[in-house]
């Protein structure tokens, strides 16, 4: 663990070429090694996603997490902008791999970096996590119960999206997928259908299912935080990428 940090706000070339500000803590001394691009949940780019990337950078990544929201909501407080961003269907698909692209690319920049990048996103990021894995050079992924990868969205769900089945298969690296068994979207059966996907396609992933947790188990400021659960999640995160972005 890397007990000194930097942390702060930092602009980056997003898709398109726009300017975005982007979250990035990275350690202050050790080895080169690889960085992370942390994909925050529709709440938007909040304390609790920041607080994520500063723990990666204690396990001696750096860790950046662009503002998905820069171009919907500039300088807004978290709550405005994610609730602009849901009012208009979410943000478009090819907004989130440039954007994606534009920090694994800044993270690589890193007199740091090792050339590895991996990627992580929660809920709505869960799902930005697999997209870019499909569509973005990485190195590792983690899909932390992310919605609609696979399975239909109901009729009146609040985000335009849909799901991924035509680009799984061009996974482009190993993907580590964290559930709860008590979820609704993605439900035990979305998980099921995905994994038995990804097998048929040959790619590279495990998958870790929790009794007991449902949506968001890793939010510790909710009350669908599930200590046991987020643990071993933390756990298998910080393996699963020593594996793959370590070196």
């Amino acid at each position: 663990m890397r007990d000194a940090i930097q942390a702060g706000t930092i602009d980056i070339s997003g898709q398109g070429g726009d300017e975005i500000e982007a979250y990035l803590a990275h350690p202050l001394d050790g080895p080169p090694r690889g960085g992370v691009v942390v994909i925050h949940h529709l709440p938007g780019y909040d304390r609790g996603t920041k607080e994520i990337a500063r723990r990666f950078a204690t396990m001696g990544y750096a860790a950046l997490c662009p503002n998905l929201y820069s171009r919907q909501a500039p300088g807004a407080d978290p709550d405005d902008a994610a609730a602009a961003v849901r009012a208009a269907g979410g943000i478009a698909d090819e907004q989130l791999v440039g954007d994606v692209a534009g920090a694994a690319d800044e993270l690589r920049s890193l007199p740091s970096s090792n050339g590895k990048v991996g990627v992580i996103g929660y809920c709505s990021g869960g799902r930005h996590s697999v997209l870019a894995a499909c569509t973005v050079p990485l190195d590792a992924a983690v899909d932390c119960y992310g919605a609609f990868v696979t399975g239909t969205p109901p009729e009146d769900f609040v985000l335009n999206v849909g799901p991924l089945y035509d680009l799984l298969p061009d996974l482009r690296c190993p993907l580590l997928g964290l559930f709860g068994n008590e979820d609704k979207y993605p439900s035990p059966e979305h998980v099921d259908e995905l994994d038995k996907l990804l097998t048929e396609h040959g790619k590279d992933h495990e998958f870790h299912r929790y009794d007991g947790a449902g949506h968001a188990f890793f939010a510790t400021d909710r009350p669908s935080y599930r200590p046991e659960a987020a643990v071993d999640g933390w756990q298998r995160i910080e393996a699963f990428f020593a594996r793959h972005l370590a070196g």
